[in-house]
């Protein structure tokens, strides 16, 4: 299946794209299409833990199975006060 993952703030610069379109295999989740950024793009550090992840625009977790034409979101940790 093909995805589109939208990269953004601290990723987006490390990668030096907004986008990324990941092959994937059949039954892949959201962690797998950040794996896979994270393999393709080694300035990005994998984090799970701290990413937020979201879906054809809605929040989920890392475990949501992803289907063919789908978008997802690699929202990195934001820092503040």
């Amino acid at each position: 299946m093909r995805v589109t993952v939208r990269l953004f703030a601290a990723h987006r610069e490390a990668a030096g794209t907004s986008s990324y379109i990941a092959d994937l295999p059949d039954g892949a989740t959201v962690s797998d299409a950040y794996a896979r950024v994270c393999g393709s793009f080694p300035k990005i550090v994998q984090s799970a833990a701290s990413t937020a992840f979201a879906l054809n625009r809605a929040h989920v977790r890392g475990d949501a199975p992803l289907s063919d034409g789908d978008e997802v979101a690699i929202l990195p940790p934001v820092a503040g006060g």
